[in-house]
This record gives C-alpha cells, structure tokens and sequence, in this order.
C-alpha cells in the first residue's frame, strides 16, 4: 500500500538530528504563517488598494527571478537573515492596536520577503542532505510533508480562532510564544550550518596543503 511509504519519512526524520530540528523549525514557521494569513487577507482586502495588493503577489512571483543572485551566498546567512525576519515579524505584532493598516503592510512585507527567502533556503539545504545520507527525493517528501502538515493545522487553528474569538490580541500573544521556539530552533540551524561549512573548509584546505607537499617533494 502507498500508505507504507509514510514510514520511511518518519525514520529518516528520526535517525538524523538535524534533519529533525530543520523539520520541526519548517512546521512552526509555516504554521505560525498559516494561522495568520486567513486574518491577513481579510484585513488586506478591507484596507489595501487592488494596487498594492497585486504589487506584493508580483514581488512575491520574483524568486524565480532572485535566486541566482545568491546562487554563492553561504546558508547560514541565509538563516541568520530568517532569525531577524521573524524577531520583526513578532515586535510587528505590537503594532496591531496602534495601526491596523501598517500592521497590514508590515506583515505582508514580511510574509512576501519570506517566501523569497524559504525558496533560497530550500535549494541551498539540498547540499548539505547529501552528508545526512538522506535521498534528495526523501527530503522533498520530508519538506511537502511538514509544510502541508503545517497549512492544515494553521488553518484549522485559525477556523477555531476566529470562531470562539474576534480579537486578535490573543491570537497575536500566542503566535509570537511559538515564533519564539521556532528563533530557537533557527539558531541551533545556523550554527549547525555555519560549524558544518566551516569544518568542511578547513578539510578541504588541508588537503590542498597535502597535496601541495607531495608536489613539492
């Protein structure tokens, strides 16, 4: 049965710790997005002109476009650039009961931004699936997997949210706990990655410096 297939998955997941924290960081993240856009759309949709509303879909349509632009940038810049995206997007927050209409524009900023930037992510991690021992089609399946997971909770979370409650405030309070957690996770990933390409220079310098003294001799 196609059902037998789920088991793999969830064994790499379990037999690679990193493979693990980058999974677990993917879902809150995308959750965390998720549970919000409903609310978004509909404050964008009250307050934003057709104008701007199709400006960030077409800033948005542009990664395609941007992604060979860091085709050489190192992944844990990359994450380090996630990390203050996201502690934005929770102090943004804040601005919910200041302004409703720079709240909008800020998020959506932030959500288009990334977009862009979990893209760049995506193909950069390929790399670094190779050292896990993890099949380059496993990590896709991992990846689709914890996004749809995190779209589904996010929107069911959201469906109950609004249904019990009107007010944002308490939606936006817990958000920013699992943004939190989700920073944490992120941190331990940049310094994972940067620990990993830093170890893998100076393999790659000394076997440059061996290779230059049999030369020699």
């Amino acid at each position: 049965m196609a059902f037998r297939n789920y088991a793999p998955i969830f064994k790499e997941i379990r037999s690679s710790n990193f493979l693990k924290i980058q999974s677990l960081t993917l879902f809150l993240i995308t959750y965390i997005d998720w549970t919000l856009i409903p609310f978004v759309t509909k404050l964008e949709g009250t307050y934003l002109p057709v104008f701007m509303i199709s400006f960030y879909m077409l800033i948005g349509a542009l990664d395609g476009f941007i992604q060979p632009l860091f085709k050489h940038i190192k992944i844990y810049n990359i994450y380090l650039f996630a990390i203050i995206l996201d502690i934005v997007q929770i102090f943004s927050y804040m601005m919910f009961s200041q302004s409703i209409l720079i709240f909008t524009y800020v998020i959506l900023t932030i959500f288009t931004i990334q977009g862009i930037t979990f893209e760049i992510a995506r193909i950069h991690t390929v790399d670094f699936m190779q050292d896990e021992k993890v099949e380059l089609k496993d990590y896709l399946m991992i990846r689709s997997f914890m996004i749809s997971g995190a779209i589904v909770a996010g929107s069911i979370s959201a469906m109950i949210y609004d249904y019990f409650n009107k007010d944002l405030t308490g939606l936006l309070i817990f958000l920013s706990i699992i943004g939190v957690f989700g920073i944490i996770l992120q941190i331990k990933l940049y310094k994972k990655f940067k620990k990993r390409i830093y170890s893998n220079n100076i393999e790659i310098q000394m076997d440059k410096k061996e290779l230059f003294e049999k030369f020699r001799v």
